[in-house]
């Protein structure tokens, strides 16, 4: 039996199709529907009812340990895929459906924390909606008796672009330009559902192999993945005077000027992001240096790029400085100067001119 709970008002809804309460408009959350409870023996022997593990020491230790478990009733857990400061990853089999699946398992720190976990489970309400090939969907959002939470994603077999990079260094450029138009083509459709994803890097978009894979000749698609799962922290003392909050949400390193400070976000910040994630692909640095994620975030809000022609030498210097002139277009500090939308960013529509952003990169370096 299936049952669904509201986070705002505790209303269980039981065997419904709704996703929604009725009663505040909150996205219901499933969990595994409880069995009644024992009576309570009338002695002092037997076994009293088992009750849910607070946060603590228990409920990491279950977190991190579920290989080999059934989790929530529904998934065998067959490996652990890897681990971060917010979650843990699994592959897992549907029991009732076979269906090969990677969960997210919050930790149990960030699970105890009751703003974090409303944003979760607001802006995973709104990714479940993404539906392309260059997108990760979101299939479920669930809780388990013993308060684990959880998201269900498709099991992408392929490889993260960070391991990429490090494992072949500078991407060769019709290649990048390829997948990158990918990655404009799975944002430009979160962008316009309303959902920026606010997180973008490359251990966030995985390649994957498609007729006959990489190694064997054959194309890779790039795939966006960690819709609404951007990490909030608290900012450093060395840039906390430079946020409206104090608290930074997403990764320092690819950070627009305007999420560095706090400030309401739109698509625009999620294209700063992939210019940052470009300049790594193509350069094998970031465009902005420091001795430290601090720094680095400081000079995107003081400084300019590095120029790609410092870092890309083998190509005639006339194209070095144009490619130069196409990061600075991209990289404005001010997002009003900036493309509004990734349609822009391809084709040059909009308040810019001369072409698209990706189309003047590869003609600049081809």
């Amino acid at each position: 039996m299936s049952e669904r709970r509201c986070p705002k008002c505790g209303s269980v809804y039981t065997d419904t199709g709704a996703r929604f309460c009725p009663k505040d408009g909150s996205m219901l959350v499933e969990i595994q529907a409880r069995k009644p409870a024992a009576a309570a023996p009338s002695s002092g022997s037997g076994t009293g009812v088992r009750t849910p593990l607070p946060p603590g020491k228990a409920g990491l230790d279950r977190a991190s340990s579920l290989s080999n478990q059934i989790l929530d009733a529904r998934y065998q857990v067959l490996k652990k895929l890897g681990e971060g400061g917010m979650s843990y990853v699994y592959l897992a089999k549907e029991i009732s459906s076979d269906a090969i699946v990677a969960i997210k398992v919050l930790s149990p720190r960030l699970a105890s924390d009751k703003s974090s976990v409303e944003r979760l489970r607001r802006e995973a309400g709104l990714a479940m909606r993404l539906d392309h090939p260059n997108v990760c969907r979101i299939l479920r959002l669930g809780e388990s008796e013993d308060g684990l939470i959880y998201l269900v994603m498709p099991f992408l077999k392929g490889e993260l672009l960070s391991d990429r990079e490090v494992r072949g260094g500078p991407m060769e450029m019709t290649l990048g330009v390829t997948l990158l138009k990918q990655m404009c083509a799975g944002l430009h459709h979160a962008h316009e559902l309303q959902i920026i994803h606010r997180d973008l890097k490359p251990e966030n978009v995985m390649l994957v192999p498609e007729d006959g894979g990489a190694a064997g000749g054959g194309v890779e698609r790039a795939v966006v993945m960690d819709f609404g799962l951007a990490k909030e922290r608290r900012a450093d003392p060395a840039i906390a005077k430079l946020t409206a909050t104090g608290i930074i949400l997403g990764t320092p390193e690819f950070m627009s000027p305007e999420q560095i400070r706090g400030k309401p976000l739109d698509a625009r910040s999620d294209i700063y992001a992939l210019g940052i994630v470009a300049f790594e692909m193509f350069t094998g640095k970031l465009p902005f240096q420091g001795r430290n994620a601090q720094e680095m975030m400081i000079a995107r809000l003081r400084s300019q790029p590095i120029a790609i022609r410092t870092l890309r030498r083998r190509y005639p210097g006339r194209r070095r400085k144009g490619a130069d002139q196409v990061a600075a277009d991209e990289s404005r500090r001010t997002a009003s100067r900036r493309r509004s939308s990734f349609a822009e960013a391809l084709t040059g529509s909009g308040q810019s001119s001369g072409g698209g952003f990706l189309g003047k990169l590869k003609e600049k370096f081809s």
